[in-house]
């Protein structure tokens, strides 16, 4: 298959045929049953780097064990075990594969549970627990830190003295203003993580489905039934009342495992990495070096693609000046963009805000503690936030492109082509995943390019300095 990422898909095909060599691209130059079904090989196991290119979660499996009942324990709790030796092989071998492991605080209080990957021969997957009230025992094994890290996940301010007890430990504690998977998902996307596996009981498997986090999942069916009206089912409340609300997975494989059943599906589809480029003729309208119908498309998206430098996200300093007229410096553009929701706001949480977002440690840091205010506190967010933002982030991008020569340069080198900021989930300043994105960081930019282009010997305004 091509490589997920554009700026490298098909540049190791066209070495291997420059050298003569025969390549087939699956799905491409080769088409049958049994291609596709190879194809479709080639894109499960890069599945986890798929989902990392295109979207803002890793890829995230549930894995359950229950009884032919469809129970994952007795009424008592109790249920070591559910499943045969070979399937609890099979889960250490889907440890071995995944970056971090996710669990409740019911399965930590319940099961004292050690999440490592013995006997699958991978590496250790960090262990990360999910607890909104942090109502978790002082002895336990996931505090053993000896093979493994354990990061806890919680909402802020709760229990700050077992906070300590948990630091001193060695265990690492994040706090969020309101505790969701999908958050929690972004955040550990924007900290490197390709694949989760999820172990939790029915509660927290319910919330991630919920918040469209789960992609595929993995159910060990054993021939036992267990009965009990109260014992805990693999999956809570999902709000349906109609069997026509069901989720049908996709992709369905059976697998006989020991004694047991492996079911395993995807409750979304495998997502489309190639985005399509947005108009032509309204692209040209911004900028005249595009030739309608005679150009070539330049993407960008994540900062390690080939013009990673031209995102938002790119880890370029610039310094802006404030309201008072005094520069200042922020980390990246995407810094400088979200503070700008809460400026002018008389409130002291917006300035808060603007403090924690200047001080966040990478431009996905900010962008996520923006976005979480402007969605849970809209209070907080200037009134003409809407009508200011394009400006604002076009002054960013300015100075960014301004104050930096090898960037300045490499924008102006793409005169002639359509920029496209191919990210599949911002359909405003993203391309989207099927072209229906507005793609407004692509033509700030070739509106910026062009400007650039046209400047006459009399030098602009300026609204930066150099750092």
């Amino acid at each position: 298959m091509r490589h997920p990422l554009q700026h490298l898909r098909g540049n190791a095909i066209r070495a291997l045929r420059s050298q003569g060599l025969q390549v087939d691209v699956l799905g491409e130059d080769m088409q049958s049953k049994l291609v596709e079904e190879a194809r479709k090989a080639c894109l499960l196991v890069n599945l986890p780097f798929v989902h990392r290119a295109a979207s803002r979660v890793p890829f995230s499996v549930l894995k359950y064990a229950m009884t032919l009942d469809g129970k994952i324990a007795a009424s008592s709790g109790h249920a070591a075990w559910i499943s045969s030796k070979l399937s609890r092989n099979r889960v250490f071998e889907l440890r071995g594969r995944s970056d971090a492991i996710i669990v409740g605080g019911n399965t930590v209080r319940r099961d004292n549970p050690r999440l490592t990957a013995r006997h699958g021969g991978g590496h250790m997957p960090i262990r990360i627990v999910l607890s909104q009230s942090l109502d978790l025992p002082e002895e336990a094994n996931l505090w053993d830190l000896s093979d493994v890290s354990t990061v806890v996940v919680t909402q802020r301010g709760a229990r700050r003295g077992f906070q300590r007890y948990l630091a001193s430990k060695g265990v690492e504690v994040v706090e969020f203003d309101i505790l969701n998977p999908r958050d929690v998902m972004e955040y550990f996307h924007d900290r490197g993580y390709l694949s989760i596996l999820w172990e939790c009981g029915g509660t927290l498997a319910a919330s991630a489905i919920s918040s469209g986090v789960i992609h595929k999942v993995f159910a060990f069916v054993a021939p036992k039934i267990i009965g009990g009206k109260n014992a805990p089912s693999p999956v809570g409340e999902l709000g349906m009342v109609e069997m026509s609300q069901a989720l049908d997975l996709i992709d369905v494989c059976f697998e006989q495992i020991g004694p047991d059943m492996l079911i395993s599906g995807f409750l979304q589809p495998i997502p489309d990495l190639t985005p399509t480029i947005p108009s032509e003729d309204e692209t040209f309208a911004i900028d005249p070096t595009v030739a309608p119908f005679e150009t070539s498309i330049i993407f960008f998206y994540k900062t390690w693609d080939l013009y990673g430098a031209f995102s938002n996200f790119s880890p370029h300093p610039i310094q802006m000046p404030d309201e008072d007229g005094n520069y200042v410096t922020w980390f990246s553009v995407e810094h400088y963009y979200q503070a700008n929701k809460f400026i002018g706001v008389s409130n002291p949480l917006a300035q808060d805000c603007i403090d924690k977002i200047k001080s966040a440690k990478s431009p996905e840091e900010a962008a996520r503690m923006g976005r979480l205010t402007q969605r849970r506190q809209p209070h907080l967010v200037r009134s003409d936030w809407e009508s200011v933002k394009i400006d604002v982030m076009y002054r960013a991008l300015k100075c960014k492109f301004s104050i930096y020569p090898h960037l300045n340069s490499m924008l102006l080198s793409t005169a002639g082509s359509v920029l496209v900021e191919a990210s599949p989930h911002d359909l405003f300043w993203g391309g989207g995943r099927d072209g229906e994105g507005l793609n407004y960081l692509g033509r700030l930019l070739m509106k910026l390019r062009s400007e650039f282009l046209g400047e006459s010997s009399a030098a602009s305004e300026n609204t930066c300095i150099a750092l």
